[in-house]
């Protein structure tokens, strides 16, 4: 088998720009490998988690519980994984994917009792690693962005009136249960923390891009 890496992080952690750079290092260090990104918006399988975030179940994150939520998420995987990058990831290849069941851990605890987080997270994994059959990540490494920065770096990406937020993006006490279940998920589940704010304003990419190399070298 080959190697799974998830770049996993709240949204406006970077996410994105921190994906492309690793697979740009980790290829001009002579390593092969492939990027992913989910969800895959660009094939079908995404369309019900492209109807959940423009919210035509709901207007709240809340109107779709985690397990309705976490069904729409892990088929698009489930898709991609099928159609698209297994043979590659079987045959002994190295995919560096933009978050993954990961999100479905950070994000669907967040709607549950802190009580149940434990219990959702093991039916979680097991459902998508084991009866689904997608691969489970050798490596997760975290963005932890605090709120406070990720939402003005999301107003500079969408203009404040926060006209193309999704329903995630813009529900701040959301986020903020997000942050939450992020951290326990972190511990719960050996997840790699890099912290990407100092005194309340962005590291730069660049240092954070060397944290993140490092950290996947590790492994490789």
């Amino acid at each position: 088998m080959g190697k799974l890496i998830v770049i996993e992080g709240l949204d406006g952690s970077g996410k994105s720009t921190q994906l492309e750079l690793l697979t740009k290092g980790l290829k001009n260090s002579g390593i092969d490998c492939r990027m992913v990104s989910f969800p895959n918006y660009e094939d079908d399988s995404s369309a019900l988690v492209r109807m959940y975030l423009s919210g035509q179940f709901g207007n709240k994150p809340d109107d779709v519980n985690a397990f309705a939520a976490s069904c729409f998420y892990a088929c698009d995987r489930y898709a991609s994984f099928k159609k698209d990058w297994g043979k590659y990831y079987n045959d002994g290849g190295i995919i560096v994917s933009g978050r993954y069941t990961t999100s479905n851990a950070v994000h669907q605890c967040s709607k549950l009792d802190e009580s149940e987080w434990e219990s959702f997270l093991s039916w979680l994994y097991e459902f998508e690693y084991e009866r689904l059959g997608i691969p489970k990540p050798d490596k997760v490494i975290f963005l932890d962005m605090p709120i406070e920065v990720s939402q003005k770096l999301l107003d500079k990406r969408y203009g404040v009136d926060g006209g193309h937020k999704d329903i995630h993006e813009k529900d701040v006490a959301y986020l903020e249960k997000c942050r939450k279940a992020a951290y326990f998920t972190a511990d719960y589940s050996g997840w790699t923390k890099i912290f990407c704010a100092k005194d309340g304003e962005p590291r730069t990419i660049e240092d954070i891009a060397q944290d993140v190399i490092n950290t996947v070298k590790e492994i490789l």
